[in-house]
């Protein structure tokens, strides 16, 4: 099994430092030996857990990548192998996912580029392995507007994921992190594909809704109560770096 980071964000949200870096290397904290970035969470997380090789779906200023990727191998102790996504600044993340697709058959732990989460997640899934996909989902977040929610079956098989929907009726908040068995290869990549192809700007999201409603089954793996966030703006950065402290 390998890691896999989508970061080819571009996070215009969280301008200046997007002005000449990927969402993924906004500094979280700042430390004798530099700053840790969403990426260094991510990669430390994966090595944690046993993940030395590491696919990384770059795009936007994929070059500030590119000019660290050594410094983070000999960091980590990780084999760092990168993915470019010409359409970054164009299209939404169902592209950035496919364009890894040939990756996915070695088994992957995939995170977003702008989470920051403890390696209590990796773990949890890695834990938790059965169903050919698994999300870590927050159960005890209460929900609003932006959260991409899910509603679960009668079997707690994954029936909706969007946030268009009334959080009310949500079963909880899928984090950005997903483990896809090697067995889930072929049919998530097609559905990532009719997804993107029938609209470039939707989620990878939409390409889990597209295989469940093709019949595929995924999982869900409660992450418990502990602090994560995604990574949006200033104000979720300064919420990234106060738990980052705890990590």
């Amino acid at each position: 099994m390998i890691g896999m980071v989508l970061a080819a964000g571009a996070g215009r949200r969280l301008r200046p430092y997007t002005d000449t870096l990927p969402k993924a290397l906004v500094p979280v904290v700042e430390n004798a030996d530099g700053a840790t970035t969403v990426l260094d969470i991510a990669l430390g997380n994966f090595a944690e857990v046993g993940l030395t090789d590491v696919v990384i779906v770059v795009g936007y200023r994929a070059g500030a990548v590119e000019e660290r990727q050594a410094g983070l191998e000999e960091r980590y102790g990780v084999s760092i192998t990168l993915v470019h996504n010409d359409k970054a600044e164009e299209w939404n993340n169902a592209y950035s996912m496919w364009l890894a697709r040939d990756h996915f058959s070695k088994g992957v732990l995939m995170v977003n580029g702008d989470t920051v989460h403890p390696v209590s997640v990796e773990k949890t899934l890695l834990a938790n392995r059965g169903p050919d996909i698994l999300l870590a989902v927050d159960d005890v977040k209460t929900l609003a507007d932006e959260e991409m929610k899910i509603i679960l079956d009668d079997a707690g098989h994954l029936k909706t994921i969007t946030k268009l929907m009334d959080p009310s009726t949500a079963n909880g908040e899928y984090i950005g992190a997903t483990l896809i068995e090697p067995a889930a290869a072929e049919p998530l990549a097609d559905a990532l594909k009719a997804t993107w192809e029938r609209n470039p700007d939707l989620y990878y999201e939409d390409g889990y809704q597209e295989h469940v409603n093709r019949g595929g089954r995924i999982g869900v793996a409660p992450i418990g109560d502990i602090e994560w966030v995604e990574v949006d703006d200033h104000d979720d950065l300064e919420k990234a770096r106060r738990i980052a402290k705890g990590y």
